[in-house]
């Protein structure tokens, strides 16, 4: 397919129609937005400069998308059929374990970046 910006385009359509799919069908992608959506102010507000801000809310987008990517595996392996097999079932818990590396990490982030402040040594 050509490049440029039909291309461009079509390509945000079908980042949208994904976003629209998580948001209709994943009750955890829904909850992880809603935490961004508090989270995303309080960073900005605590943050003391870009870095500590991006920091803050990058660690919670990654949630978002390791959240999509795991949605995107469970789908592909719900399309072949309810029936459990090891290697369709160590797919999945490898998805959620994806996730939930990455809310460590915001635990991580948000507690060495506010940590101090809250509780000086």
């Amino acid at each position: 397919m050509p490049r440029g910006p039909k291309r461009i385009f079509k390509a945000a359509v079908w980042s949208m129609q994904g976003l629209r799919a998580a948001w209709l069908h994943e009750s955890s992608f829904r909850l992880e937005v809603v935490l961004l959506a508090v989270l995303s102010p309080l960073a900005v507000w605590l943050g003391q400069d870009g870095i500590e801000r991006a920091l803050l809310i990058g660690s919670c987008l990654l949630v978002l998308a390791a959240e999509l990517l795991n949605s995107a595996i469970e789908a592909v392996i719900e399309r072949y059929g309810p029936e459990f097999h090891e290697l369709a079932g160590r797919a999945k818990d490898m998805g959620s374990a994806a996730v939930f590396v990455l809310m460590m990490n915001v635990l991580l982030c948000w507690g060495l970046i506010l940590g101090p402040r809250i509780f000086p040594i």
